[in-house]
């Protein structure tokens, strides 16, 4: 793997880790799209560092499970009056 892309997923995955963000918001925050990010923490981070990726698997499973509130929420104050 290219060195460059081996750091993009290191300093990804430490970036999501410290601050929980969800895999659109660390691609808001990059610069990249969200596939990558995606593509990086997934796949090509389980190569690098097994226990990394063992914790960002953790924090993206957690936001997919609450993602149906945080839409509610942002429909909610959407519509707010």
């Amino acid at each position: 793997m290219k060195q460059h892309i081996t750091s993009r997923c290191l300093v990804l995955a430490e970036h999501i880790l410290e601050t929980k963000d969800t895999v659109r918001d660390t691609a808001k925050v990059f610069g990249i799209s969200k596939s990558t990010v995606h593509k990086d923490v997934t796949e090509r981070l389980r190569d690098l560092d097994v226990a990394l990726f063992e914790s960002v698997r953790e924090v993206l499973e957690y936001n997919l499970s609450i993602r149906h509130i945080r839409g509610g929420e942002a429909t909610k104050e959407k519509y707010k009056i």
